[in-house]
């Protein structure tokens, strides 16, 4: 497939600005920084194109803070004006980027998602008998940049292009050459990326019979145990030895009909079930919700706005007992009455 010819002045224009301000800004009115930008809208966005097309825009301005998810994720996020810089970039290297990807990749991808991983995953469970699933140890801060940067080099022809990306990628290391930041867009385009030789690897072996991926989460089918171990002894020297990545052992290898973990839900052929990390996820969601409530931090309408918002944690589940157990332990109604 020839390369692409979008070009920096594709991402300097200034209608493709306009809009990665608008998708930058999407539910985060009234932040200072947001409203600071806005309020300077043309000096801001006209500073970002003159700085895009000399080539030196400045890259790497992140907040740095940890979260629990359940277990500590250290999140770089960009500061506004390089969020804008992102969505600028990604809405001229995503599609073409996403071209690279199997149909059976669902994280960050339109149209996809956890929940569509989720039915694709039960989809495979009742036809095939046996799966083998892997995840990568540290998988953003191990993307080795010259694996990348050659993988992207392959997509697009622009060098001013390339070396914007470069200069995004080296203003963030989790150790000399490796790593991309947990919480910004450009990464989890990048991270989509750099395991799509690996989706086409298992996709195309002859004893492959179904795939799903959500991001460094890969799984797939086979009608033998013999069959996925033979996917995985195929796979294995691409990740490790070409994309620098290590896979965490032990592998799991096991039968569909006894259920298959993936994206926060137990999977069986016949119903889903919630995983105890999708449940400490709702309870410290609620937790969470019900403190900033108590504080008045919240009105009861942003309470039960946060409580929707948690609730869809444990959608598509079979979990009404549960939920219902849950919301019994600390009623909402005394606390309100109490406001």
């Amino acid at each position: 497939m020839k390369r692409s010819r979008a070009g920096i002045a594709d991402v300097a224009d200034w209608r493709n600005l306009m809009a990665a301000f608008g998708r930058a800004a999407l539910g985060k009115r009234g932040r200072a920084d947001v409203e600071a930008y806005r309020c300077n809208l043309d000096a801001e966005l006209t500073a970002l194109r003159e700085g895009l097309l000399r080539g030196d825009y400045p890259v790497g301005q992140m907040r740095r803070f940890t979260i629990r998810d359940p277990k500590p994720r250290v999140i770089h996020a960009p500061c506004f004006r390089e969020r804008v810089l992102h969505h600028a970039l990604i809405a001229q290297m995503g599609p073409r980027m996403d071209l690279a990807l199997v149909n059976d990749v669902y994280a960050c991808r339109v149209g996809k998602g956890s929940h569509e991983a989720v039915k694709r995953v039960q989809h495979h469970a009742r036809r095939w008998p046996y799966y083998a699933q892997i995840d990568i140890r540290q998988y953003f801060p191990s993307v080795d940049h010259r694996v990348l940067l050659h993988l992207i080099d392959r997509k697009f022809s622009d060098h001013d292009l390339l070396a914007l990306v470069r200069d995004i990628l080296a203003a963030h290391q989790d150790a000399p050459g490796k790593g991309l930041p947990i919480g910004a867009l450009t990464s989890q385009n990048f991270a989509n990326l750099y395991l799509a030789d690996a989706d086409r690897r298992v996709t195309q072996h002859p004893a492959s019979r179904g795939y799903a991926r959500y991001m460094d989460d890969l799984i797939w089918w086979g009608e033998t145990r013999t069959d996925v171990r033979a996917v995985l002894a195929d796979l294995r020297p691409l990740v490790e030895a070409m994309l620098k990545l290590e896979i965490k052992r032990p592998v799991r290898i096991g039968r569909s009909r006894d259920g298959v973990s993936f994206c926060g839900y137990r999977v069986f052929a016949d119903r889903l079930l919630l995983s105890r990390r999708r449940k400490a996820r709702f309870a410290e969601a609620r937790r969470e919700a019900e403190a900033a409530f108590a504080r008045g931090d919240l009105s009861a309408g942003d309470l039960q706005s946060r409580m929707d918002a948690a609730l869809a944690i444990t959608a598509g589940a079979e979990a009404t007992a549960w939920r219902r157990a849950q919301l019994a332990r600390v009623p909402l109604a005394p606390m309100v009455v109490e406001a």
